[in-house]
């Protein structure tokens, strides 16, 4: 049984533990406020926050499909830059010689059910 107990601890420590940088080309899911290492290209992201989430409810018809917005912060060689990404356009930034375009964000809002902002998950890819 110690056993057991030892290998549980042991399995929840390295779950915790720090992630290792994501490749360039890679996905990489953020919460608000979580920082992302671009592994070789002296870069990190920072998912900051969904600015706006006007995308139609799973569970309602609408006219127009919506959109979010969402605010990003890039640090590259030393120079900050901040990009807003929207699911509507997926106008992907630019910053240093890497292309940031957001893949997805979630939860996929349903009309009953306000999303709380810390919920907010968002994917992103980062190519050269």
């Amino acid at each position: 049984m110690r056993c057991v107990a030892l290998i549980v601890c042991l399995l929840s420590v390295t779950a915790c533990g720090p992630t290792s940088p994501s490749a360039v080309d890679a996905r990489f899911t953020l919460a608000p406020g979580q920082t992302e290492t671009i592994a070789g290209a002296s870069t990190r992201v920072t998912f900051v926050a969904v600015t706006s989430d006007s995308r139609c409810p799973a569970n309602a018809f609408c006219v127009v499909a919506g959109e979010a917005a969402v605010r990003i912060d890039a640090w590259t060689d030393g120079r900050s830059s901040t990009h807003e990404l929207r699911t509507g356009s997926m106008q992907p930034a630019r910053t240093g010689d890497l292309t940031i375009e957001l893949v997805e964000v979630a939860p996929y809002p349903f009309a009953t059910t306000p999303i709380d902002p810390a919920a907010y998950r968002v994917t992103l890819r980062v190519t050269r």
